[in-house]
């Protein structure tokens, strides 16, 4: 399976890592030699079974092929998740501090709630607005389920209680 790559993208295969560099910025993915294999080639990436290639070998390729494409996709367009705080009962505020976002006063609570920000995730806070940004989609990802999860109703009528951080797109 060949992965045709951008005239602007440069890729460098250093043991289980792949560097993506463009002249946006940099990206890093780690790939099991267990399942698959990756060669430079003059046309692009060539990924290939480690073994024999079966059925979970292919779901393997395709899974990592995928992941490049995300990673330069990535470095071309930052990858973004707004997010919406609402409340009812208390009000919620929101604090960044480091690699960490306090979810302050959730339903009265005085300890705040911790979710964490992986990687090299961005995270703005506009008023009742909660925009997650950065190149990896992964992480993207991963960080707004935190802030989701951090967000949780526990020991309360969910029907009632409906505060909480949603997605918004």
């Amino acid at each position: 399976m060949i992965l045709e790559l951008p005239s602007n993208v440069s890729v460098e295969v250093q043991g289980m890592r792949i560097a993506i560099k463009t002249p946006k910025g940099e990206a890093t993915v780690k790939f099991n030699t267990r399942f698959t294999s990756v060669k430079k080639n003059e046309k692009g990436l060539e990924i290939l079974p480690a073994r024999k290639e079966n059925r979970a070998s292919k779901a393997a390729m395709n899974s990592f092929k995928k992941h490049i494409q995300n990673a330069i996709q990535g470095l071309e367009t930052p990858f973004q998740k707004k997010m919406r705080i609402i409340f009812a009962h208390f009000p919620i505020s929101i604090e960044v501090k480091g690699n960490e976002i306090l979810v302050k006063n959730f339903l009265g609570e005085k300890v705040p709630r911790v979710a964490y920000i992986q990687g090299n995730t961005k995270v703005e806070i506009r008023g009742q607005e909660v925009i997650v940004s950065g190149n990896s989609k992964d992480d993207v990802g991963q960080t707004a389920a935190n802030i989701r999860k951090s967000g949780r109703i526990r020991r309360k009528d969910e029907r009632v209680f409906q505060d909480g951080i949603y997605y918004d797109e």
